[in-house]
């Protein structure tokens, strides 16, 4: 079986600009490749086009799993669920709420969190599955302790594989 392709998207004017560092999208980047992912990283400003963008060029590059990380709050500029909702296939709407489950656990604003997670289908390339995670620390951590060990289940179902 060939390596998992997985990206990280990191959503930020201030990291686009250099005024910022990505601590979310770093940190999403370690623990995916912990897991055993070949991981690469992009990072775009909060505008909706370099969203999709990045997002479409990752499923036509044949990546199964992108991570968004940052523009998921309330705030004015927190676009990247909305851009995201309009690309994807369906929505998988269990993996955002444990995500947020979790997260307040310890922190009662990840209840603010507009993450969402979903697959996007696409003519001439696999399946992608797509989560949009906050772009703190502890969001990427909460995010990835949801996602990272259902990782090979969720490429499996993606490719037509049964049910557990």
């Amino acid at each position: 079986m060939s390596t998992l392709q997985a990206r990280v998207i990191t959503v930020s004017d201030e990291v686009a600009s250099g005024s910022d560092e990505d601590r979310g999208g770093l940190l999403a980047v370690d623990l995916l490749t912990e897991l055993g992912a070949d991981t690469t990283r992009v990072v775009v400003g909060d505008a909706a086009a370099p969203i999709a963008s990045a997002v479409l060029d990752a499923v036509t590059d044949g990546v199964r799993v992108i991570v968004t990380c940052g523009g998921t709050g309330i705030g004015p500029d927190d676009r990247t669920s909305d851009v995201v909702a309009l690309l994807l296939t369906y929505q998988v709407p269990g993996i955002a709420e444990e995500i947020r489950r979790r997260g307040q656990s310890h922190s009662a604003p990840a209840l603010v969190s507009r993450g969402i997670a979903g697959v996007i289908r696409r003519d001439g390339s696999p399946a992608a599955f797509v989560v949009c995670v906050p772009g703190s620390r502890g969001g990427v951590r909460d995010a990835l302790d949801v996602v990272g060990p259902l990782l090979g289940y969720i490429v499996e179902q993606l490719d037509g594989a049964g049910h557990v």
